[in-house]
Protein backbone atom coordinates (compact mmCIF):
# COMPACT_ATOMS: atom_id res chain seq x y z
CA UNK A 1 0.00 0.00 0.00
CA UNK A 2 1.12 3.65 -0.77
CA UNK A 3 2.02 5.89 1.75
CA UNK A 4 -0.88 8.35 -0.08
CA UNK A 5 -3.57 5.50 0.83
CA UNK A 6 -2.12 4.45 3.75
CA UNK A 7 -2.54 8.50 4.61
CA UNK A 8 -5.84 8.46 3.99
CA UNK A 9 -6.92 5.13 5.47
CA UNK A 10 -5.62 6.89 8.71
CA UNK A 11 -7.68 9.80 8.34
CA UNK A 12 -10.76 7.31 7.78
CA UNK A 13 -10.38 5.56 11.02
CA UNK A 14 -9.72 9.01 12.99
CA UNK A 15 -12.66 10.69 11.31
CA UNK A 16 -14.62 6.75 12.17
CA UNK A 17 -13.45 7.35 15.72
CA UNK A 18 -14.29 10.69 16.18
CA UNK A 19 -17.77 10.44 14.58
CA UNK A 20 -18.89 6.89 15.49
CA UNK A 21 -20.75 5.72 12.57
CA UNK A 22 -22.38 2.65 12.53
CA UNK A 23 -20.93 1.16 9.06
CA UNK A 24 -18.14 2.48 6.64
CA UNK A 25 -19.31 1.98 2.84
CA UNK A 26 -15.89 2.87 0.35
CA UNK A 27 -17.62 4.04 -2.61
CA UNK A 28 -16.59 2.36 -5.61
CA UNK A 29 -18.59 4.93 -7.96
CA UNK A 30 -20.09 1.74 -10.32
CA UNK A 31 -23.57 2.03 -11.67
CA UNK A 32 -24.95 -0.39 -9.58
CA UNK A 33 -24.08 0.92 -5.77
CA UNK A 34 -25.52 4.12 -7.68
CA UNK A 35 -28.60 2.11 -8.32
CA UNK A 36 -28.80 0.84 -4.46
CA UNK A 37 -28.06 3.91 -2.71
CA UNK A 38 -31.47 4.90 -4.79
CA UNK A 39 -32.79 1.85 -3.88
CA UNK A 40 -31.80 2.84 -0.08
CA UNK A 41 -33.12 5.82 -0.09
CA UNK A 42 -36.48 5.41 -1.87
CA UNK A 43 -37.16 3.15 1.12
CA UNK A 44 -36.00 5.25 3.56
CA UNK A 45 -38.27 8.08 2.52
CA UNK A 46 -35.27 10.54 1.80
CA UNK A 47 -35.60 10.25 -2.12
CA UNK A 48 -39.22 9.57 -3.70
CA UNK A 49 -39.38 8.36 -7.06
CA UNK A 50 -40.98 10.65 -9.75
CA UNK A 51 -43.82 9.85 -12.40
CA UNK A 52 -41.39 6.85 -14.06
CA UNK A 53 -43.48 7.01 -17.32
CA UNK A 54 -42.52 10.73 -18.29
CA UNK A 55 -39.37 11.39 -16.42
CA UNK A 56 -37.73 8.22 -16.07
CA UNK A 57 -34.73 7.54 -13.23
CA UNK A 58 -35.85 10.77 -11.44
CA UNK A 59 -36.02 11.71 -7.86
CA UNK A 60 -37.69 13.74 -5.90
CA UNK A 61 -35.61 15.11 -2.61
CA UNK A 62 -37.16 17.18 -0.12
CA UNK A 63 -34.81 19.45 2.39
CA UNK A 64 -35.29 21.00 5.60
CA UNK A 65 -36.96 24.41 5.11
CA UNK A 66 -34.22 25.17 7.23
CA UNK A 67 -31.93 24.32 4.18
CA UNK A 68 -32.09 25.20 1.10
CA UNK A 69 -29.20 27.32 0.03
CA UNK A 70 -25.54 28.04 0.62
CA UNK A 71 -25.00 29.92 3.91
CA UNK A 72 -22.11 32.73 2.87
CA UNK A 73 -22.06 34.29 6.31
CA UNK A 74 -21.17 30.78 7.81
CA UNK A 75 -18.80 29.93 5.05
CA UNK A 76 -15.31 30.86 6.53
CA UNK A 77 -11.89 30.85 5.15
CA UNK A 78 -9.03 29.58 8.11
CA UNK A 79 -6.23 31.45 7.54
CA UNK A 80 -2.82 31.62 10.14
CA UNK A 81 -3.47 36.21 9.01
CA UNK A 82 -6.53 37.47 8.50
CA UNK A 83 -5.21 39.51 5.83
CA UNK A 84 -4.37 36.60 3.43
CA UNK A 85 -8.48 35.59 3.62
CA UNK A 86 -9.10 39.17 2.73
CA UNK A 87 -12.04 41.60 3.60
CA UNK A 88 -13.76 39.39 0.80
CA UNK A 89 -14.29 36.35 2.83
CA UNK A 90 -15.33 35.72 6.47
CA UNK A 91 -12.46 34.55 8.68
CA UNK A 92 -11.26 32.11 11.53
CA UNK A 93 -8.13 31.03 12.98
CA UNK A 94 -7.29 27.41 11.78
CA UNK A 95 -6.62 26.39 15.17
CA UNK A 96 -10.54 28.19 16.43
CA UNK A 97 -11.94 26.77 13.49
CA UNK A 98 -10.95 23.04 14.32
CA UNK A 99 -11.94 22.98 17.70
CA UNK A 100 -15.00 25.01 16.84
CA UNK A 101 -16.00 22.35 14.52
CA UNK A 102 -14.79 19.25 15.74
CA UNK A 103 -16.58 19.44 18.76
CA UNK A 104 -19.76 19.55 16.76
CA UNK A 105 -18.50 16.52 14.56
CA UNK A 106 -17.98 14.74 18.16
CA UNK A 107 -20.38 11.59 17.71
CA UNK A 108 -22.39 13.06 14.62
CA UNK A 109 -22.48 10.03 12.77
CA UNK A 110 -23.33 7.89 15.49
CA UNK A 111 -26.28 5.36 14.25
CA UNK A 112 -25.46 6.25 10.53
CA UNK A 113 -23.46 5.12 7.19
CA UNK A 114 -20.04 7.11 6.81
CA UNK A 115 -19.66 6.68 3.03
CA UNK A 116 -16.03 7.44 1.98
CA UNK A 117 -16.07 9.14 -1.74
CA UNK A 118 -12.86 9.54 -3.92
CA UNK A 119 -13.73 12.07 -6.39
CA UNK A 120 -11.74 13.17 -9.07
CA UNK A 121 -11.70 16.93 -10.47
CA UNK A 122 -11.40 16.71 -14.43
CA UNK A 123 -10.93 13.91 -16.56
CA UNK A 124 -9.17 11.31 -14.74
CA UNK A 125 -6.14 11.07 -16.73
CA UNK A 126 -5.49 15.10 -17.19
CA UNK A 127 -2.23 16.88 -15.94
CA UNK A 128 -5.00 19.73 -15.00
CA UNK A 129 -7.37 17.40 -12.71
CA UNK A 130 -6.92 17.26 -9.12
CA UNK A 131 -8.92 14.83 -6.94
CA UNK A 132 -10.53 15.01 -2.96
CA UNK A 133 -11.82 12.25 -0.72
CA UNK A 134 -15.18 13.55 1.01
CA UNK A 135 -16.44 11.58 3.91
CA UNK A 136 -20.03 11.91 4.37
CA UNK A 137 -23.15 10.70 6.33
CA UNK A 138 -25.31 11.31 3.71
CA UNK A 139 -26.12 8.74 0.92
CA UNK A 140 -28.21 11.98 -1.05
CA UNK A 141 -24.39 13.47 -1.37
CA UNK A 142 -23.14 10.53 -2.48
CA UNK A 143 -25.27 9.83 -5.12
CA UNK A 144 -25.03 13.90 -5.97
CA UNK A 145 -20.91 13.25 -5.75
CA UNK A 146 -21.37 10.22 -8.14
CA UNK A 147 -23.52 12.82 -10.89
CA UNK A 148 -21.13 15.74 -10.08
CA UNK A 149 -17.54 13.70 -10.09
CA UNK A 150 -15.69 11.59 -12.08
CA UNK A 151 -16.40 9.23 -8.40
CA UNK A 152 -14.79 6.03 -7.47
CA UNK A 153 -12.25 3.47 -7.99
CA UNK A 154 -10.37 5.37 -11.11
CA UNK A 155 -10.39 8.43 -8.63
CA UNK A 156 -8.40 6.33 -5.96
CA UNK A 157 -6.40 4.52 -8.42
CA UNK A 158 -5.12 8.15 -9.17
CA UNK A 159 -4.67 9.34 -5.98
CA UNK A 160 -2.71 6.27 -5.19
CA UNK A 161 -0.64 7.98 -8.55
CA UNK A 162 -0.45 11.48 -7.01
CA UNK A 163 0.13 10.88 -3.80
CA UNK A 164 -1.84 14.03 -2.84
CA UNK A 165 -5.62 14.99 -2.36
CA UNK A 166 -8.10 17.67 -0.59
CA UNK A 167 -9.48 16.29 2.53
CA UNK A 168 -13.84 16.86 2.65
CA UNK A 169 -15.64 15.89 5.93
CA UNK A 170 -19.00 16.72 5.76
CA UNK A 171 -22.06 15.44 8.31
CA UNK A 172 -25.93 16.66 8.25
CA UNK A 173 -25.40 16.39 11.79
CA UNK A 174 -28.52 17.91 13.03
CA UNK A 175 -29.51 20.58 10.65
CA UNK A 176 -29.37 23.66 13.54
CA UNK A 177 -28.71 26.40 11.57
CA UNK A 178 -27.29 27.67 14.83
CA UNK A 179 -24.94 24.58 14.65
CA UNK A 180 -24.00 25.11 10.84
CA UNK A 181 -20.55 26.26 9.83
CA UNK A 182 -18.58 25.40 6.60
CA UNK A 183 -14.85 25.94 7.34
CA UNK A 184 -11.70 26.39 4.55
CA UNK A 185 -8.02 25.35 5.30
CA UNK A 186 -6.55 26.26 2.15
CA UNK A 187 -3.14 25.52 4.01
CA UNK A 188 -4.08 22.11 4.63
CA UNK A 189 -6.08 21.51 1.49
CA UNK A 190 -8.95 20.68 3.56
CA UNK A 191 -12.76 21.28 4.36
CA UNK A 192 -15.01 20.40 7.42
CA UNK A 193 -18.42 21.43 6.73
CA UNK A 194 -21.24 20.30 9.19
CA UNK A 195 -24.90 21.11 9.72
CA UNK A 196 -26.20 21.19 6.34
CA UNK A 197 -27.34 18.70 3.57
CA UNK A 198 -27.70 21.31 1.16
CA UNK A 199 -25.57 20.79 -2.31
CA UNK A 200 -23.15 23.64 -1.99
CA UNK A 201 -22.34 23.16 1.76
CA UNK A 202 -22.74 20.05 0.98
CA UNK A 203 -21.23 18.19 -2.19
CA UNK A 204 -17.90 19.49 -0.92
CA UNK A 205 -15.89 18.67 -4.68
CA UNK A 206 -17.88 21.39 -5.85
CA UNK A 207 -17.65 25.15 -4.64
CA UNK A 208 -15.71 24.37 -1.91
CA UNK A 209 -12.99 22.37 -3.32
CA UNK A 210 -13.46 23.44 -7.13
CA UNK A 211 -13.38 27.25 -6.56
CA UNK A 212 -12.24 28.05 -2.86
CA UNK A 213 -9.69 25.41 -2.45
CA UNK A 214 -8.61 25.16 -5.58
CA UNK A 215 -7.86 29.04 -6.40
CA UNK A 216 -5.51 28.42 -3.55
CA UNK A 217 -4.00 25.64 -5.37
CA UNK A 218 -4.12 27.08 -8.87
CA UNK A 219 -2.35 30.20 -7.50
CA UNK A 220 0.64 28.20 -5.66
CA UNK A 221 0.87 26.28 -8.49
CA UNK A 222 0.80 29.01 -11.42
CA UNK A 223 -3.08 28.56 -12.91
CA UNK A 224 -6.54 29.68 -12.53
CA UNK A 225 -9.50 27.86 -10.74
CA UNK A 226 -12.42 30.41 -12.31
CA UNK A 227 -16.50 30.69 -11.51
CA UNK A 228 -16.80 30.35 -15.39
CA UNK A 229 -18.76 28.22 -18.12
CA UNK A 230 -16.99 26.66 -21.43
CA UNK A 231 -18.32 26.33 -24.84
CA UNK A 232 -16.85 25.42 -28.16
CA UNK A 233 -18.73 27.71 -31.35
CA UNK A 234 -18.47 26.19 -34.49
CA UNK A 235 -19.35 28.02 -37.15
CA UNK A 236 -20.68 26.56 -40.74
CA UNK A 237 -17.04 26.20 -42.31
CA UNK A 238 -16.30 23.82 -39.21
CA UNK A 239 -14.09 26.73 -36.99
CA UNK A 240 -14.47 25.98 -33.36
CA UNK A 241 -13.75 28.88 -31.00
CA UNK A 242 -13.50 27.68 -27.17
CA UNK A 243 -14.46 30.78 -24.88
CA UNK A 244 -15.14 30.83 -21.08
CA UNK A 245 -17.52 33.24 -19.43
CA UNK A 246 -17.60 34.56 -16.07
CA UNK A 247 -21.12 35.93 -14.99
CA UNK A 248 -22.31 36.46 -11.38
CA UNK A 249 -25.68 34.97 -10.23
CA UNK A 250 -28.89 35.61 -12.43
CA UNK A 251 -27.05 36.47 -15.49
CA UNK A 252 -27.69 33.81 -17.88
CA UNK A 253 -24.71 31.88 -17.54
CA UNK A 254 -26.13 28.37 -17.18
CA UNK A 255 -28.61 29.59 -20.73
CA UNK A 256 -25.45 30.50 -22.52
CA UNK A 257 -23.60 27.60 -22.22
CA UNK A 258 -26.35 25.72 -23.94
CA UNK A 259 -27.29 28.14 -26.53
CA UNK A 260 -29.60 26.87 -29.33
CA UNK A 261 -27.82 28.97 -32.63
CA UNK A 262 -31.26 31.34 -33.87
CA UNK A 263 -32.67 30.83 -37.22
CA UNK A 264 -30.67 33.67 -38.60
CA UNK A 265 -27.78 31.99 -37.93
CA UNK A 266 -28.48 28.28 -38.97
CA UNK A 267 -25.02 26.06 -39.40
CA UNK A 268 -23.57 27.14 -36.53
CA UNK A 269 -23.27 24.31 -33.49
CA UNK A 270 -22.81 25.13 -30.00
CA UNK A 271 -20.77 21.98 -27.80
CA UNK A 272 -21.42 22.59 -24.33
CA UNK A 273 -18.28 22.13 -22.14
CA UNK A 274 -19.47 23.06 -18.73
CA UNK A 275 -22.00 25.45 -17.07
CA UNK A 276 -20.42 26.30 -13.94
CA UNK A 277 -16.69 26.25 -13.49
CA UNK A 278 -13.37 26.38 -15.41
CA UNK A 279 -9.84 25.14 -14.61
CA UNK A 280 -7.20 27.20 -16.96
CA UNK A 281 -3.28 26.13 -17.42
CA UNK A 282 -0.57 27.42 -20.07
CA UNK A 283 0.27 24.65 -21.68
CA UNK A 284 4.24 24.20 -23.15
CA UNK A 285 3.22 26.75 -25.89
CA UNK A 286 1.62 29.08 -23.79
CA UNK A 287 -1.71 29.03 -25.14
CA UNK A 288 -4.30 28.97 -22.45
CA UNK A 289 -6.33 25.88 -21.82
CA UNK A 290 -9.27 25.20 -19.99
CA UNK A 291 -11.21 21.85 -18.45
CA UNK A 292 -14.98 21.65 -16.98
CA UNK A 293 -13.34 20.25 -13.39
CA UNK A 294 -17.09 18.63 -13.23
CA UNK A 295 -19.11 16.00 -14.99
CA UNK A 296 -22.13 16.86 -13.89
CA UNK A 297 -24.50 20.24 -13.51
CA UNK A 298 -26.53 21.05 -10.47
CA UNK A 299 -28.22 23.82 -11.53
CA UNK A 300 -31.17 26.35 -10.21
CA UNK A 301 -34.24 24.87 -11.92
CA UNK A 302 -36.66 27.41 -11.98
CA UNK A 303 -37.17 29.53 -14.99
CA UNK A 304 -36.31 26.38 -16.85
CA UNK A 305 -38.58 26.12 -19.93
CA UNK A 306 -38.20 25.66 -23.70
CA UNK A 307 -38.02 29.36 -24.79
CA UNK A 308 -35.44 29.80 -22.44
CA UNK A 309 -33.11 26.50 -21.82
CA UNK A 310 -35.12 24.02 -24.67
CA UNK A 311 -31.48 21.88 -23.86
CA UNK A 312 -31.71 21.92 -20.33
CA UNK A 313 -35.30 21.36 -20.15
CA UNK A 314 -34.53 18.31 -22.22
CA UNK A 315 -31.62 17.10 -20.36
CA UNK A 316 -33.45 16.74 -16.62
CA UNK A 317 -36.71 14.65 -18.05
CA UNK A 318 -34.60 11.62 -17.52
CA UNK A 319 -31.94 10.16 -15.07
CA UNK A 320 -32.39 13.40 -12.76
CA UNK A 321 -32.27 14.12 -9.03
CA UNK A 322 -34.26 17.11 -8.10
CA UNK A 323 -34.35 18.83 -4.86
CA UNK A 324 -37.03 21.11 -3.45
CA UNK A 325 -39.22 21.27 -6.64
CA UNK A 326 -42.71 20.83 -6.40
CA UNK A 327 -45.01 17.97 -8.08
CA UNK A 328 -48.33 17.83 -10.16
CA UNK A 329 -51.00 15.43 -9.65
CA UNK A 330 -49.76 13.05 -11.47
CA UNK A 331 -46.40 12.96 -9.86
CA UNK A 332 -44.43 14.67 -12.68
CA UNK A 333 -41.59 17.95 -10.71
CA UNK A 334 -43.17 21.13 -11.34
CA UNK A 335 -41.74 24.86 -10.36
CA UNK A 336 -42.10 28.56 -11.78
CA UNK A 337 -42.15 29.06 -15.27
CA UNK A 338 -42.01 25.67 -16.27
CA UNK A 339 -45.10 26.54 -18.48
CA UNK A 340 -46.10 22.57 -18.45
CA UNK A 341 -48.84 21.20 -15.64
CA UNK A 342 -50.05 22.58 -12.75
CA UNK A 343 -48.20 22.10 -9.18
CA UNK A 344 -50.25 20.22 -6.66
CA UNK A 345 -48.03 20.02 -3.98
CA UNK A 346 -45.60 22.44 -3.11
CA UNK A 347 -41.57 21.86 -2.15
CA UNK A 348 -42.73 21.02 1.53
CA UNK A 349 -45.24 18.38 0.25
CA UNK A 350 -48.18 20.37 1.28
CA UNK A 351 -51.31 20.22 -0.93
CA UNK A 352 -50.61 23.12 -2.91
CA UNK A 353 -53.44 25.91 -3.15
CA UNK A 354 -51.37 29.14 -3.74
CA UNK A 355 -51.47 30.26 -0.46
CA UNK A 356 -48.00 29.92 1.03
CA UNK A 357 -46.04 31.34 -1.82
CA UNK A 358 -44.10 30.10 -4.47
CA UNK A 359 -44.65 25.80 -5.42
CA UNK A 360 -41.15 24.86 -5.75
CA UNK A 361 -38.22 26.45 -4.07
CA UNK A 362 -36.84 29.26 -5.60
CA UNK A 363 -33.14 27.88 -4.83
CA UNK A 364 -34.28 24.79 -6.04
CA UNK A 365 -32.11 22.24 -7.66
CA UNK A 366 -31.66 19.61 -10.62
CA UNK A 367 -28.58 17.07 -10.57
CA UNK A 368 -27.89 15.73 -13.80
CA UNK A 369 -24.66 13.83 -15.45
CA UNK A 370 -23.21 16.12 -18.59
CA UNK A 371 -23.72 13.59 -20.64
CA UNK A 372 -27.64 13.90 -21.05
CA UNK A 373 -27.11 17.18 -22.15
CA UNK A 374 -28.11 17.45 -26.30
CA UNK A 375 -24.85 19.91 -26.99
CA UNK A 376 -22.79 18.10 -24.49
CA UNK A 377 -18.73 18.12 -26.30
CA UNK A 378 -16.97 14.94 -26.07
CA UNK A 379 -13.56 17.77 -25.24
CA UNK A 380 -15.42 17.78 -22.16
CA UNK A 381 -13.20 14.37 -21.01
CA UNK A 382 -10.37 15.25 -23.17
CA UNK A 383 -6.94 15.44 -21.38
CA UNK A 384 -5.32 18.30 -22.23
CA UNK A 385 -8.09 20.72 -22.13
CA UNK A 386 -9.44 22.98 -24.84
CA UNK A 387 -7.56 26.29 -26.01
CA UNK A 388 -9.42 29.57 -24.96
CA UNK A 389 -9.61 31.90 -27.48
CA UNK A 390 -11.77 34.61 -25.24
CA UNK A 391 -12.33 35.36 -21.73
CA UNK A 392 -15.93 37.09 -21.35
CA UNK A 393 -17.34 39.28 -18.09
CA UNK A 394 -20.71 40.11 -17.48
CA UNK A 395 -23.24 41.39 -15.59
CA UNK A 396 -26.37 42.75 -15.32
CA UNK A 397 -26.53 46.15 -16.15
CA UNK A 398 -29.43 48.76 -16.90
CA UNK A 399 -27.32 51.81 -18.44
CA UNK A 400 -23.93 51.63 -18.18
CA UNK A 401 -22.04 48.49 -19.50
CA UNK A 402 -22.67 48.34 -23.64
CA UNK A 403 -24.02 45.62 -25.28
CA UNK A 404 -20.35 44.00 -25.93
CA UNK A 405 -16.78 45.38 -25.56
CA UNK A 406 -13.15 44.32 -25.86
CA UNK A 407 -10.57 45.11 -23.24
CA UNK A 408 -7.36 47.01 -24.73
CA UNK A 409 -5.10 44.59 -23.48
CA UNK A 410 -4.94 42.05 -20.46
CA UNK A 411 -3.72 44.10 -18.31
CA UNK A 412 -6.84 46.19 -18.98
CA UNK A 413 -8.76 43.19 -19.68
CA UNK A 414 -8.33 42.35 -15.37
CA UNK A 415 -9.31 45.74 -14.80
CA UNK A 416 -12.95 44.75 -16.54
CA UNK A 417 -13.17 41.34 -14.55
CA UNK A 418 -12.43 43.12 -10.97
CA UNK A 419 -14.75 45.70 -11.49
CA UNK A 420 -17.71 43.43 -12.79
CA UNK A 421 -20.91 44.53 -10.82
CA UNK A 422 -24.66 43.87 -10.92
CA UNK A 423 -27.29 45.72 -9.79
CA UNK A 424 -29.26 44.82 -7.12
CA UNK A 425 -32.24 47.43 -7.20
CA UNK A 426 -34.26 49.16 -9.69
CA UNK A 427 -31.72 52.60 -8.66
CA UNK A 428 -29.46 54.17 -11.52
CA UNK A 429 -25.79 54.03 -11.21
CA UNK A 430 -24.78 57.28 -8.58
CA UNK A 431 -27.71 56.61 -6.42
CA UNK A 432 -27.15 54.36 -3.01
CA UNK A 433 -26.87 50.85 -2.68
CA UNK A 434 -27.24 49.58 -6.02
CA UNK A 435 -24.19 47.78 -7.25
CA UNK A 436 -22.95 44.62 -5.89
CA UNK A 437 -19.49 43.93 -6.88
CA UNK A 438 -18.69 40.87 -7.64
CA UNK A 439 -14.74 40.46 -9.48
CA UNK A 440 -14.64 37.79 -11.72
CA UNK A 441 -18.19 36.63 -10.55
CA UNK A 442 -16.07 34.87 -7.42
CA UNK A 443 -16.98 37.38 -4.63
CA UNK A 444 -18.49 34.05 -2.89
CA UNK A 445 -15.61 31.76 -3.87
CA UNK A 446 -12.10 32.98 -4.12
CA UNK A 447 -10.26 31.18 -1.58
CA UNK A 448 -8.09 34.21 -0.54
CA UNK A 449 -7.46 38.19 -0.80
CA UNK A 450 -8.46 39.76 -3.69
CA UNK A 451 -6.02 42.02 -4.12
CA UNK A 452 -3.60 38.66 -4.33
CA UNK A 453 -6.09 37.08 -6.64
CA UNK A 454 -5.60 40.29 -8.85
CA UNK A 455 -2.02 40.60 -8.63
CA UNK A 456 -1.91 36.44 -9.61
CA UNK A 457 -4.51 37.00 -12.97
CA UNK A 458 -2.18 40.40 -13.71
CA UNK A 459 1.23 38.11 -13.28
CA UNK A 460 -0.54 36.08 -16.48
CA UNK A 461 1.02 38.52 -19.01
CA UNK A 462 4.78 37.84 -18.06
CA UNK A 463 4.41 34.36 -18.96
CA UNK A 464 3.24 34.03 -22.01
CA UNK A 465 2.25 36.26 -25.48
CA UNK A 466 -0.97 33.99 -26.38
CA UNK A 467 -3.25 34.86 -23.58
CA UNK A 468 -6.80 35.04 -24.86
CA UNK A 469 -8.71 38.59 -25.23
CA UNK A 470 -10.84 39.78 -22.62
CA UNK A 471 -14.87 41.19 -23.09
CA UNK A 472 -17.63 42.38 -21.23
CA UNK A 473 -21.10 41.36 -22.17
CA UNK A 474 -24.09 42.90 -21.07
CA UNK A 475 -27.62 41.69 -22.11
CA UNK A 476 -29.67 43.52 -19.91
CA UNK A 477 -29.40 46.96 -21.16
CA UNK A 478 -33.09 48.82 -21.04
CA UNK A 479 -34.66 52.07 -22.40
CA UNK A 480 -36.33 54.81 -20.53
CA UNK A 481 -39.27 52.76 -19.82
CA UNK A 482 -37.39 49.83 -18.29
CA UNK A 483 -37.68 47.50 -21.46
CA UNK A 484 -34.68 45.40 -22.52
CA UNK A 485 -32.84 46.73 -25.54
CA UNK A 486 -31.41 43.28 -26.21
CA UNK A 487 -33.66 39.71 -26.77
CA UNK A 488 -31.32 37.83 -25.47
CA UNK A 489 -30.92 33.72 -24.94
CA UNK A 490 -30.21 32.47 -28.77
CA UNK A 491 -29.95 35.47 -29.91
CA UNK A 492 -26.50 35.97 -27.95
CA UNK A 493 -24.99 34.27 -30.48
CA UNK A 494 -24.51 36.98 -33.01
CA UNK A 495 -22.75 38.88 -30.03
CA UNK A 496 -20.18 36.01 -29.39
CA UNK A 497 -19.99 35.78 -33.30
CA UNK A 498 -18.62 39.36 -33.38
CA UNK A 499 -16.30 38.47 -30.41
CA UNK A 500 -14.59 35.36 -32.32
CA UNK A 501 -14.41 37.74 -35.33
CA UNK A 502 -12.28 40.02 -33.28
CA UNK A 503 -10.47 36.87 -31.86
CA UNK A 504 -9.34 36.12 -35.83
CA UNK A 505 -9.15 39.83 -36.56
CA UNK A 506 -11.89 39.71 -39.33
CA UNK A 507 -13.41 42.69 -38.02
CA UNK A 508 -12.19 46.12 -36.85
CA UNK A 509 -13.79 48.30 -33.94
CA UNK A 510 -14.19 52.03 -32.60
CA UNK A 511 -11.89 52.79 -29.68
CA UNK A 512 -13.32 54.63 -26.93
CA UNK A 513 -12.01 54.95 -23.36
CA UNK A 514 -13.53 52.06 -22.10
CA UNK A 515 -12.31 49.88 -24.63
CA UNK A 516 -12.97 49.10 -28.25
CA UNK A 517 -16.90 48.71 -29.56
CA UNK A 518 -18.71 47.57 -32.58
CA UNK A 519 -18.72 49.13 -35.34
CA UNK A 520 -22.24 50.39 -36.61
CA UNK A 521 -23.77 47.21 -38.61
CA UNK A 522 -20.67 45.01 -37.19
CA UNK A 523 -23.21 42.96 -35.07
CA UNK A 524 -25.76 40.85 -37.31
CA UNK A 525 -29.24 41.87 -36.75
CA UNK A 526 -30.77 40.05 -39.83
CA UNK A 527 -34.09 38.46 -39.04
CA UNK A 528 -34.63 40.51 -35.62
CA UNK A 529 -37.11 43.55 -34.76
CA UNK A 530 -34.54 46.03 -34.00
CA UNK A 531 -33.80 49.51 -35.39
CA UNK A 532 -29.98 50.88 -36.19
CA UNK A 533 -31.27 53.30 -33.43
CA UNK A 534 -31.59 50.58 -30.36
CA UNK A 535 -28.30 49.16 -31.72
CA UNK A 536 -26.68 52.71 -31.27
CA UNK A 537 -27.95 52.79 -28.18
CA UNK A 538 -26.84 48.96 -26.86
CA UNK A 539 -23.09 50.05 -28.16
CA UNK A 540 -22.92 53.55 -26.49
CA UNK A 541 -21.03 54.78 -23.67
CA UNK A 542 -22.18 57.74 -21.50
CA UNK A 543 -19.35 59.58 -20.36
CA UNK A 544 -20.72 60.87 -17.31
CA UNK A 545 -21.97 57.52 -15.98
CA UNK A 546 -19.03 55.98 -17.02
CA UNK A 547 -16.88 58.41 -14.60
CA UNK A 548 -19.30 57.80 -11.69
CA UNK A 549 -18.50 54.08 -12.18
CA UNK A 550 -14.97 54.38 -11.96
CA UNK A 551 -14.46 56.39 -9.21
CA UNK A 552 -16.94 54.01 -7.42
CA UNK A 553 -14.80 50.93 -8.51
CA UNK A 554 -11.47 53.08 -6.98
CA UNK A 555 -13.42 53.38 -3.76
CA UNK A 556 -14.14 49.28 -3.47
CA UNK A 557 -10.05 48.86 -4.39
CA UNK A 558 -9.32 51.00 -1.33
CA UNK A 559 -11.19 48.25 0.71
CA UNK A 560 -8.36 46.00 0.28
CA UNK A 561 -5.66 48.35 1.28
CA UNK A 562 -2.04 48.65 0.46
CA UNK A 563 -2.37 44.93 -1.13
CA UNK A 564 -3.98 46.16 -4.16
CA UNK A 565 -1.37 45.40 -7.12
CA UNK A 566 0.13 48.61 -8.15
CA UNK A 567 -0.94 48.43 -12.01
CA UNK A 568 -4.07 47.81 -11.08
CA UNK A 569 -4.45 51.14 -9.44
CA UNK A 570 -2.36 52.56 -12.24
CA UNK A 571 -5.26 51.23 -15.17
CA UNK A 572 -7.77 52.70 -13.41
CA UNK A 573 -6.15 56.05 -13.01
CA UNK A 574 -5.28 55.35 -16.94
CA UNK A 575 -9.54 54.60 -17.16
CA UNK A 576 -9.99 57.83 -15.05
CA UNK A 577 -7.66 60.13 -17.41
CA UNK A 578 -9.00 58.81 -20.49
CA UNK A 579 -12.77 59.37 -19.45
CA UNK A 580 -11.56 62.96 -18.47
CA UNK A 581 -9.84 63.56 -21.79
CA UNK A 582 -13.07 62.49 -24.04
CA UNK A 583 -15.34 65.04 -22.82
Amino acid sequence: MTSSLSTLREWVDEVASHTRPNDIHWCSGSDDEYTQLIEQMTADGTLSPLNQDTYPNCYLHLSDPTDVARVEHLTYVCTDSQEDAGPNNNWMSPSEAHAKVDALFKGAMRGRTMYVIPYCMGPIDSPYSRCGVEITDSAYVAINMKLMTRMGSAALERIERDGVFVRGLHSTGDLDPERRFIMHFPAELSIKSIGSGYGGNALLGKKCHALRIASHQARAEGWLAEHMMIVGLENPDGEIHYIACAFPSACGKTNLAMLIPPHSLSGWKVHTLGDDIAWLHLDEEGQLRAINPESGYFGVVPGTNRKTNENAFNMICSDTIFTNVARTANNEPWWEDKRVGEPAFDWQNRAYDGSNGKAAHPNSRFTVAARNNPTYSALADAPEGVPISAIVFGGRRKRVAPLVYEAKDWRHGVLVGASVGSETTAAAIGEVGVIRRDPMAMKPFCGYNFADYWQHWLSFEQRTDKLPRIFHVNWFRQDDDGHFLWPGFGENLRVLRWIIDRCENRIGAKETPVGYLPEDGDIDVSELDISPEVMRQLTAIDIERWKTENEHFADYLDTFGDRVPDALRAEQRRLAAALEAAQ
